[in-house]
């Protein structure tokens, strides 16, 4: 297993930085590397794009937010709270989310909870908003004044209890006089504040308040729309990954096919670039999936069975995890052993078509060395000791079985 993995490390970085096994010049390869770097930024780019293809959770649920608020406030005055923050937002949910998204659908219910919401902000509402704000504005300018006459208040009782001659202090009003405007600026706030709850109040009993109050109090149609939140939260990921997938597997598939085509014709330049193709869309290919391992359906299907059969003890998906990647990681080397760096299948292709072996240019018919790199292209039979080709399975004289690992 180790001599195969050095195997896999080494022919990659093999083809990652030579042409026709020959080391390519620093000018090559900083060109090579600026075009890997942009290529890279537009792939990661255009995963995030069609990633946000798919409307998500907020955006399939956006009343779930508010709702979910509601729900679990233990403020006084929520219901007043509520109904100012509904007409202090724009609307939130337009039609350019299902014009602009190509898939996914919007909830019903958070479809009627913003036309509930729409009706409620209207101009009426708004002038009960503009009231209370005015009044609370001139409540906290008393009582700041309040608070300021209050310091020299008892600072000018201190005066005088002193015998400081009224001439000397450093006060702008007297005790008396200070005492006098205290109790009118708390009979200022006590009036405004009755103006406010009042306010409140008419504000409140509004039809389109009491509508907009009725739907989030409603806690069966709250379920509702928590279950269907929760259920877009959890298939998410997946269909992500799935649609990120979509996107990589062309570039994969074309970058593959052109990769094999130039190694067959020998185009060592067209080869190098194309490996470096596969690589940068494998990059992110491989991200996604561990991505998908820790938040994606995957997890979720074995957080449950931890939870069910092994009595919630979760740590122990760290087991599974430790078991599982290895054996992902030892199929995808298995993988690119039988598709990429099979040896076996590049050199029968190229023994057909009169190819050198390791820089697959067309050489004459029979001919022990390449005229291009000379490289030996035979290797002697361990059976009946003629020159049979490398890298080939089988003795082209007697047909016998050959070490194909051996043949350097």
């Amino acid at each position: 297993m180790r001599r195969k993995i050095n195997n896999l490390l080494g022919t990659f970085f093999a083809k990652s930085r030579k042409i026709n096994d020959e080391p390519i010049n620093k000018f090559s390869l900083i060109v090579i590397i600026i075009i890997d770097l942009f290529i890279l930024f537009n792939v990661f780019s255009g995963l995030n794009d069609i990633g946000r293809w798919y409307i998500s959770p907020n955006e399939a649920y956006p009343c779930y937010s508010s709702w979910q608020s509601y729900q679990n406030s233990d403020a006084s005055e929520k219901d007043y709270q509520f109904i100012k923050e509904a007409l202090d937002q724009r609307n939130s949910l337009t039609t350019s989310i299902i014009e602009r998204k190509n898939l996914g659908t919007i909830s019903p219910l958070c479809i009627e909870f913003n036309q509930v919401k729409t009706q409620l902000n209207q101009a009426k509402n708004q002038g009960f908003i503009k009231i209370i704000t005015d009044k609370e504005t001139e409540t906290n300018r008393i009582l700041e004044a309040t608070r300021t006459i209050r310091s020299q208040y008892d600072s000018t009782l201190l005066e005088q209890i002193a015998g400081q001659p009224k001439e000397l202090s450093i006060n702008e009003v007297e005790a008396q006089q200070a005492r006098k405007e205290i109790e009118k600026n708390n009979q200022k706030i006590g009036q405004l504040t009755k103006e406010i709850n009042q306010a409140k109040q008419d504000l409140l009993r509004q039809e389109e308040s009491q509508n907009y109050l009725n739907l989030l109090k409603s806690s069966a149609q709250f379920t509702t729309v928590e279950n269907g939140y929760e259920r877009a939260s959890f298939w998410y990921p997946t269909i992500q990954l799935i649609l990120q997938v979509f996107f990589l597997a062309p570039l994969i598939l074309i970058g593959l096919f052109i990769h094999k085509g130039a190694e067959n014709r020998g185009d060592g330049l067209l080869a190098l670039m194309s490996w470096h193709l596969l690589v940068i869309f494998f990059i992110p290919l491989i991200i996604k999936f561990f991505d998908f391992l820790q938040i994606g359906v995957f997890f979720e299907f074995l957080l449950e069975f931890v939870q069910v059969f092994l009595g919630g003890l979760v740590f122990l998906i760290n087991y599974l995890y430790i078991f599982i990647i290895p054996l992902v990681g030892f199929l995808m080397i298995k993988f690119f052993q039988k598709i990429v760096f099979n040896t076996k299948n590049q050199a029968s292709k190229r023994v057909e078509k009169s190819k050198c072996l390791r820089c697959a240019r067309k050489i004459p018919p029979q001919s022990a060395y390449c005229p291009h790199c000379g490289y030996n292209q035979y290797v002697e039979c361990v059976n009946c000791d003629n020159s049979t080709y490398k890298h080939l399975g089988y003795c082209v004289h007697c047909g016998a079985v050959q070490n194909t690992e051996s043949s350097t």
